[in-house]
């Protein structure tokens, strides 16, 4: 599974975000630019998913991590951001509510 730190996640451009956070979650705070589609409906929201690589970032990097694995069986291009919003967050880095 491949990953990248938050610190590598705020340097990256182009590269679109899944937030797999529940809707409260994502609402409370998420990452600029961060998209909401919640690991619990994951499986009906695939054809939302971009064409091409994307990262998945969550709370803390678990959920994310088993959305990749996942994801990464059905042939898509996905990356985990370990730490998640939490670590994010925790470093001063922006959040968009």
């Amino acid at each position: 599974m491949k990953s990248i730190t938050v610190q590598e996640l705020r340097e990256r451009v182009g590269v679109p975000l899944i937030d797999v956070r529940e809707p409260e979650e994502y609402a409370a705070g998420r990452v600029p630019g961060a998209v909401n589609l919640p690991m619990s409906q994951i499986g009906d929201l695939l054809d939302q998913l971009p064409d091409g690589a994307f990262d998945v970032i969550c709370a803390a990097g678990v959920r994310s991590a088993r959305v990749v694995e996942a994801l990464e069986s059905r042939g898509y291009d996905a990356t985990n951001v370990d730490g998640g919003t939490n670590t994010w967050e925790g470093l001063g880095f922006p959040i968009e509510r």
